[in-house]
């Protein structure tokens, strides 16, 4: 068997990547001998897993792969980039020059300052002689010493100067040393190579298809709408993350939601024994209730920080990017867009003062993207730009979805709240009256017409026992609510002229026997 020197490039050509892992396929075009033949092919990533590595070869005569394997070793990085292609290096030469200028001006400075220095001395000199011998020449004496003293300041301060500036200059050239000596202190790099063994009835070309499972590679769902009046367009993308140790260039990308972690084995069967008692007399005296919250969906989709995990809806789905694509191996979040799709949606301006005084502008429109929509973070985008980021719930291809674009700045609503509890003391029955008053105000802008309709939502109790009624007193109510479902949820269709108010009054009542505790 024979080993070729040098390794057959074994190029990514497509890519599925799943959940929290990748499946890589490559492609290569072999020439065979006859016989068993050992070939070399490579590098690929060294986090490839060896037990989902899987060869198959396409030939004109008859082609076996007898094995293949992942043959990992260690090797030095590669040579330092030179002096010509290193920035680093072109700075270290441009302030080493600089620092050598420096070092010529410090010199000619402090040559120019010990020749002052004789030249006042020899002054100094020439008028003691002079002043011995009789001599008064005053003026002149007091103008050549101010001009050499003048000189003598002048330079001492451009020598300050130039020793300062070689400071600083010493002091980057010895950081950036550090730093191209910590860069080339690099560690040896663990590459993989494919070792594959095929025997061949006859010599010719093949070709190779290789695949094999790898970490470190995920995606999740992203989206980008934009409202432009009655028309919605949803951009689909998929953020992908790969730090495999190999770039993809221009692969065929497939999105899928698998997960093929998870064990298929089904879960293991227990006894669970029921068992019957009769109730205590004090049982019997009373029934025992309590107040739990429920979450309604209707009330707005609930915010998601970040990007979610992917939800499918219990079914596999994979999606295909329509181009092909490069996907670095950096770590970094590489947007691949998918579909697009353009329709008309329905706009709501609705508010759940219980939750928040905001009026929100709620969106309604149809999944026309041929797929389904999977839960992920929505980019917000209206006439004016971006205005921000939502959340968009798994939507079936043809369902209704719906998006929050953000609160109106011109809308508020104060919600007041009146509670009176009376019990009767014939039948000992408990009677609960709640008030509950919204004043919505639409604070508009001088010049602005027409009438604008806010839905708002408020909650009414609803009982699961026959020991506790609710009633809406619709004579209270101003105005009686245009409609309350089995939720609870009561909804007022209002309507708000420019710069108009309305106050929105509910009543209902809780009614509970005596035998009724915990209300």
């Amino acid at each position: 068997m024979s080993t070729a020197p040098q390794p057959i490039p074994l190029p990514v050509t497509a890519v599925t990547c799943l959940e929290d892992r990748a499946h890589v396929e490559r492609t290569a075009r072999l020439v065979l001998e006859a016989g068993v033949q050992r070939l070399r092919l490579g590098p690929v990533s060294a986090l490839a897993v060896d037990r989902t590595l899987h060869a198959e070869l396409t030939a004109s005569g008859a082609a076996t792969v007898l094995d293949v394997r992942i043959v990992r070793t260690w090797q030095p990085r590669g040579p330092l980039p030179t002096d010509e292609d290193s920035a680093p290096h072109r700075r270290m030469r441009f302030l080493e020059a600089e620092l050598e200028a420096l070092s010529r001006r410090r010199d000619r400075l402090r040559t120019r300052l010990d020749v002052l220095g004789r030249l006042a001395a020899d002054l100094l000199r020439e008028i003691g002689e002079g002043a011995g011998s009789g001599e008064s020449e005053g003026p002149r004496w007091h103008r050549e010493l101010d001009r050499v003293d003048a000189e003598r300041d002048s330079h001492g301060e451009r020598l300050r100067a130039v020793e300062a500036e070689s400071a600083t200059v010493q002091a980057e050239l010895g950081e950036l040393q550090r730093a191209v000596d910590l860069a080339g202190e690099e560690p040896a790099e663990l590459i993989g190579h494919v070792e594959l063994t095929v025997e061949a009835a006859a010599a010719g070309p093949a070709g190779l298809r290789l695949s094999h499972l790898t970490p470190c590679a995920l995606w999740r769902p992203a989206y980008r709408a934009v409202l432009d009046g009655d028309a919605l367009t949803l951009e689909t993308d998929a953020m992908v993350w790969q730090r495999t140790g190999e770039d993809w260039s221009d692969v065929r990308l497939t999105l899928s939601t698998a997960r093929s972690a998870l064990a298929a084995e089904p879960p293991r069967l227990g006894e669970d024994r029921l068992t019957l008692q009769d109730r205590s007399s004090a049982e019997r005296r009373t029934v025992d209730v309590e107040v739990r919250e429920e979450d309604v969906a209707d009330l707005g989709p609930a915010p998601v920080l970040g990007l979610p995990g992917v939800d499918d809806g219990g079914e596999v789905r994979v999606l295909h990017a329509p181009a092909p694509v490069s996907v670095p191996a950096d770590g970094r979040a590489h947007r691949v867009p998918l579909s697009a799709f353009t329709t008309t949606a329905g706009t709501e301006y609705a508010c759940a003062p219980e939750l928040s005084p905001l009026v929100t502008q709620v969106v309604r429109f149809d999944n026309r993207s041929g797929h389904a929509l999977l839960a992920g973070p929505v980019d917000l985008v209206l006439r004016s730009g971006y205005s921000g980021r939502g959340a968009l719930e798994f939507t079936a291809p043809g369902a209704a979805a719906e998006l929050a674009f953000g609160s109106r700045d011109d809308h508020r609503v104060v919600r007041r709240t009146e509670e009176i509890r009376d019990t009767s003391t014939i039948t000992q029955r408990t009677l609960v009256t709640r008030t509950v008053r919204l004043h919505l105000s639409r604070f508009s802008t001088p010049g602005e017409h027409g009438d604008q309709t806010v839905v708002l939502r408020e909650r009414i109790p609803v009982s699961e026992v026959s020991a506790v009624q609710t009633r809406v007193r619709e004579d209270a109510c101003s105005p009686v609510p245009d409609e309350v479902d089995a939720d609870g949820i009561a909804r007022w269709n209002v309507v708000l002229p420019p710069g108009g108010r309305r106050t929105v009054t509910l009543v209902y009542e809780l009614s509970a026997s005596a035998k009724v505790t915990g209300l």
